[in-house]
């Protein structure tokens, strides 16, 4: 059985696209409207309130060359670490695994 305590907190991929637009002085405001998106929806994802999607990680690589299979899999692990840290979620898998045991 596998430890769900978790000693780093997640980082979402919103913040290592935040960090490179800020490294490369590009407003989100610009950056959002040279994409066609909704600023919102940009700002969302850069602040990790709202998830990357495969097309959203493929015009990541078409504006600042990112490899939208790392952001991919930086979403799910993030997904998966926020999941683990889910109180209600830790206690189900316990008593699910209680349960399995005697199967």
């Amino acid at each position: 059985m596998g430890n769900l305590n978790l000693p780093y907190r997640p980082i979402h991929p919103g913040e290592l696209l935040k960090e490179e637009l800020e490294c490369r002085n590009i407003s989100q405001k610009s950056f959002a409207m040279q994409l066609g998106l909704p600023y919102t929806t940009l700002n969302e994802i850069l602040n990790s309130k709202r998830q990357i999607t495969a097309g959203f990680a493929l015009l990541m690589e078409a504006a600042l060359g990112v490899e939208p299979n790392l952001l991919l899999r930086m979403q799910s692990s993030y997904n998966m670490q926020v999941a683990k840290t889910d109180k209600n979620l830790v206690k189900r898998i316990a008593e699910i695994r209680k349960i399995a045991s005697f199967l």
